[in-house]
């Protein structure tokens, strides 16, 4: 008397495809979900109190980063411009524009506007911009191509392994420091070689990997 039936290898056979299938779902929950753009919010630009255009600012009008991140060379934090810088410009230029509410308003009442985060590190990070602007690290190394953004949008995951690509080989991203601002600068035959770069910038990566670097 037989034991399994007719279709016992049809089960079985159904059972293993269920079994992969769960296992092929599994992986692509733990490993490629996490990476997916709709996760990491790449190009995701948030919605801000001034729809502020860095493209128009920065490419159109030529204003220099530093002009409103007074604190990136100086400071680890790159600092957000305050309602006074705005209204440098915007006290004499499109004074009664509706977009520029939030801007007349902060100045009226003395209470500063609340950006949106684009880029969020966990508070065990620890991430020093003027480091970074020191040893020849372009702001597009990080932020993309900033200057062309009509609406700021996340350009890198910041991953641990995407920073620590940079910081084993770190020659790639160096340009010269007085490019370090400049939002369409091409590396050329000109430029110093990365090598070169790291020498003058007195650049070591022998711990550069170590934990201590960013976990503080």
């Amino acid at each position: 008397m037989a034991i399994f039936g007719p279709r016992a290898n049809l089960f079985m056979n159904a059972a293993l495809l269920g079994v992969t299938g769960a296992v092929i779902v599994l992986l692509l929950a733990v490993w490629v979900v996490p990476v997916i753009g709709y996760n990491t919010q790449e190009r995701f630009a948030p919605q801000q109190p001034i729809p502020f255009s860095h493209k128009h600012h920065v490419s159109g009008l030529g204003i220099d980063c530093r002009y409103c991140h007074t604190e990136v060379e100086k400071s680890a934090d790159a600092g957000m411009p305050s309602t006074a810088i705005c209204m440098t410009c915007h006290s004499q230029i499109w004074t009664n524009a509706a977009m520029l509410a939030p801007d007349r308003q902060s100045l009226a009442t003395n209470t500063p506007i609340r950006w949106t985060r684009v880029y969020t590190l966990p508070d065990y990070v620890f991430f020093d911009h003027s480091i970074h602007i020191a040893k020849g690290v372009g702001c597009t190394e990080c932020h993309g191509p900033i200057g062309d953004m009509a609406l700021t949008w996340k350009a890198r995951t910041l991953y641990m392994s995407w920073c620590l690509s940079c910081h084993r080989d770190p020659a790639p991203h160096l340009r010269p420091r007085d490019e370090v601002f400049n939002p369409h600068w091409q590396r050329t035959s000109a430029t110093p070689s990365g090598a070169a770069l790291m020498a003058e910038y007195n650049i070591h990566t022998d711990n550069l990997s170590d934990c201590g670097i960013c976990h503080r």
